[in-house]
């Protein structure tokens, strides 16, 4: 056989003793030749002194001929009586020779790298995918150190350190490992089994072989499927959409890109309508960027510009055909991008040296366009594939949802903003009986703007009516509810009921809401209300609440608490009754009426904040609305999770000089009478050009009173930034306006008063009812 392997004997001084008649057709000389000789002078070069140590390696032999020829040898000691060496054998091959054995032809060809080491580290054996992968020959590994053939690295440590290991305890390793190799290029995923090799006759350990298998597509695929998992607890914490954007860039850079940015449309960040129509050059704003550099010098545009990317651009490609967008160096489109990219901004230009691959991929949710996210790599190896694209296409997929719900809840935000801000009292209604200061604070949370609201009604006889109430709720239907309370309450309120029968009816409404099949969102909200009236005149304060927290009382001496009050159910409980609560205030008092929200949350105790309130409510400030600052700033937590109501009411108290009262008999003939007191205390107080009118009301009021009420019967005058005529009777029946025929004798008294005076009603009492009129103590503008 022409490429069998050769063998020799040598003693221990390295004299031949045994030549094969392999070894004699390897190198054309015969046994009387060789036998006798030392085994170096058959050598063309001195062998490699690790070759030698390791007795395995490539020599180069003298052929007969004179020619050179390379040969793989392996040498065996033989061993004397004492344990030493008293000999080799020594068999050789030429390194191009093909295994011997089915075994060894599986090892060489096998399709994993498979290496075999002795237990000092040194190579014994290497098959071809273990060369491709080192970059070099066998014959230029056989008998070399491994730390000697590679770079000196952790991977590279760790690898020997495992070798030792196997070699020193005998037992087999399994590990995984991530790095490249003397001829990748790129970092590459091995999975590598060591294992110890032993004699078979003695079980001696001999070696360690190896074997590792190149693992970068599962490992790839599993940190795809981690960077997925990753991105759905990530993206999307916030409905805010330019956060949303760049939680995307951080999950990208940097082990997905070296740089990554997103743009969106125009219309995305404010409240228009989808724009279909997506043609030619694209405008795109940018909302969100990064990169591996610290300030991202990378990008040509910078944060909140507008960039208008050109129709062929591999951005404005992924945008107008719905898909990802990949583009390498070479390409005429990407490297147009990237010479307009560094035309506008050259100063980063040195930053995108060595950039080779983009991918962009469009920014979908419910089959609408909303932006872009483009991704770059530059000092990553690896160009984007098509795993790659499918990966980009699930992320932006994502985030793309989470920035369309951000953008519709911005958008919801806004109009029921805008909804709760057209009802709200803007500019309360001047009166005269409490100095008044509010504040409204939406809050931030993700579910929405509440129905919190507030407001302050003038009614008749100078008093005024305080409330606030709570839808409870967030969003819209909160809202429009909240809208049509606070109308219904203004409209009672006008009717001039108590409190208690006020929300009474309130309560009917709400519950009328929820019985309704068309508003199935009010039949889940229900409400909170407290409403209470202050008479200036008796200086008390009337209160009934439906479920709502009570108000706290500051008084002038500084003393603060809360009105004892029975809160009631909520609104729309339906069935249960009201009761309110009457209390004296002293001028100067100040009255808080405010929501839950202000002193409840799932991170506080609600007794511990109420006591804060009371607390903040008695800090010294120039006015009440500075006062309202200092109470949300010492009470509320700096992210409150509900919409907050505060209204505070100092009280003014009308004085027994601007009062005036007559007890009036019941008979037609003390209206004269009662018309002269009436007119003297006009004279008394300076207002004679009020006379005639007050004349005619008065006589007019407290003739109907007599004649179709019922006695006691009383007529007030109260003066305040209006003069108001008030005539109260037994009787609960009210008064209304009729056209008088033109032969009536009657019926045209009340058109009259009505005609003459700035407005006029009635209301019902305990005792009755009243019937009122005010004139305005402005002169005339003409």
């Amino acid at each position: 056989m022409e490429h069998v392997s050769a063998t020799a004997v040598t003693d221990a001084a390295g004299v031949v003793t045994g030549w094969s008649e392999g070894a004699r057709r390897l190198t054309g000389l015969t046994a009387e030749e060789v036998v006798g000789r030392a085994a170096r002078e058959l050598l063309a070069e001195d062998p490699p002194g690790p070759a030698v140590a390791a007795l395995k390696g490539t020599v180069v032999l003298r052929h007969r001929d004179g020619s050179h020829r390379t040969l793989v040898l392996d040498a065996c000691p033989v061993l004397g009586g004492e344990g030493a060496a008293a000999g080799y054998v020594i068999t050789a091959r030429p390194p191009a020779a093909g295994e011997p054995t089915l075994a060894g032809q599986a090892f060489q060809q096998a399709s994993m790298s498979m290496s075999v080491f002795d237990t000092r580290q040194h190579y014994l054996r290497l098959n071809d995918v273990a060369c491709r992968v080192m970059g070099v020959s066998e014959e230029a590994l056989l008998g070399r150190h491994f730390p000697e053939t590679i770079e000196d690295a952790e991977h590279s440590r760790g690898f020997n350190a495992h070798l030792r290991q196997v070699a020193e305890t005998g037992m087999p390793v399994r590990y995984e490992s991530f790095t490249g190799a003397p001829s990748l290029n790129q970092e590459h995923a091995w999975s590598i089994e060591m294992w110890p090799v032993r004699d078979d006759d003695s079980g001696e350990l001999t070696g360690v072989a190896l074997a590792a298998f190149d693992s970068s597509d599962q490992y790839w695929a599993r940190q795809r499927l981690a960077l997925l998992n990753e991105a759905a607890a990530a993206i999307g914490t916030t409905l805010d959409v330019v956060r949303t954007a760049e939680e995307l860039v951080e999950l990208l850079v940097p082990r997905y890109a070296d740089f990554a940015s997103v743009d969106l449309l125009e219309w995305v960040l404010g409240a228009d309508e989808p724009h279909t129509l997506l043609e030619g050059d694209i405008a795109l704003r940018r909302v969100a960027h990064g990169s591996a550099h610290e300030g991202t010098p990378e990008a040509a545009v910078h944060l909140g510009e507008t960039d208008i990317y050109d129709a062929s651009s591999p951005p404005a490609r992924a945008v107008r055909e719905g898909r990802a967008a990949l583009s390498q160096a070479g390409e005429p489109d990407f490297m147009n991008w990237v010479a307009e990219r560094n035309t506008r901004a050259p100063a980063g230009s040195s930053y995108r040296k060595g950039v080779h691959s983009l991918l962009a991929v469009p920014l979908r949710a419910r089959g609408t366009t909303l932006g872009v996210v483009v991704a770059v790599r530059i000092a990553h190896p690896d160009d984007f594939g098509g795993d790659d694209a499918v990966l980009g296409e699930e992320l932006a997929s994502r985030a793309a949802v989470c920035i369309d719900n951000a953008r519709r809840f911005a958008r919801e935000r806004t109009t029921a903003l805008a909804l709760q801000n057209s009802l709200l009292p803007r500019g309360l209604p001047g009166q005269a009986v409490v100095e008044v200061a509010h504040r409204y604070l939406p809050c931030g949370s993700p579910v929405g703007v509440g129905g919190d609201w507030f407001d302050v009604i003038p009614l008749s006889g100078s008093r005024v009516a305080l409330v606030v109430g709570d839808v409870v709720g967030h969003g819209i239907p909160s809202s429009a509810t909240m809208g049509r309370l606070c109308t219904a309450v203004r409209t009672l309120a006008d009717v001039d009921l108590p409190p208690d029968e006020l929300l009474t009816h309130l309560d009917d409404l709400v519950t009328h809401l929820a019985s309704d099949d068309r508003d199935a969102e009010a039949a889940e909200l229900g409400a909170t209300c407290l409403y209470a009236v202050y008479d200036p005149v008796s200086r008390r304060l009337t209160t009934a609440a439906a479920g709502h927290p009570p108000p706290a009382v500051v008084l002038p001496d500084g003393t603060v608490g809360l009105i004892p009050l029975n809160a009631g159910p909520p609104l729309g409980v339906g069935g249960l009754p009201f009761e309110a609560t009457e209390i004296e205030l002293p001028e100067g008092a100040v009255v808080a009426l405010y929501t839950d929200g202000l002193i409840e949350d799932r991170d506080r105790d609600v007794d511990h904040a109420t006591e804060e309130l009371c607390r903040a409510l008695t800090a010294r400030t120039d006015t009440l609305d500075d006062l309202c600052d200092t109470v949300l700033k010492a009470v509320l937590p700096e992210e409150p999770g509900d919409d907050v109501a505060l209204l505070l009411a100092r009280t003014r108290a009308l004085g027994a000089d601007r009062v005036a009262t007559w007890d009036v008999e019941p008979d037609p003939a003390h209206v004269a009478a009662t018309r002269q007191a009436a007119t003297e205390q006009l004279t008394a107080w300076g207002l004679e050009e009020a006379s005639f009118v007050t004349e005619l009301v008065v006589s007019e009021l407290v003739t109907n009173a007599i004649r179709y009420g019922e006695p006691p019967i009383q007529l007030r005058l109260i003066r305040d930034r209006t003069l108001i005529c008030e005539v109260s009777d037994a009787s609960s029946t009210s008064p209304h306006l009729r056209r008088a025929h033109v032969f009536d004798e009657g019926g045209r008294g009340l058109l009259l008063v009505a005609q003459l005076t700035q407005r006029w009603g009635s209301r019902q009492t305990g005792s009755g009812k009243t019937i009122w009129a005010e004139q305005s103590l402005e002169p005339p503008d003409f």
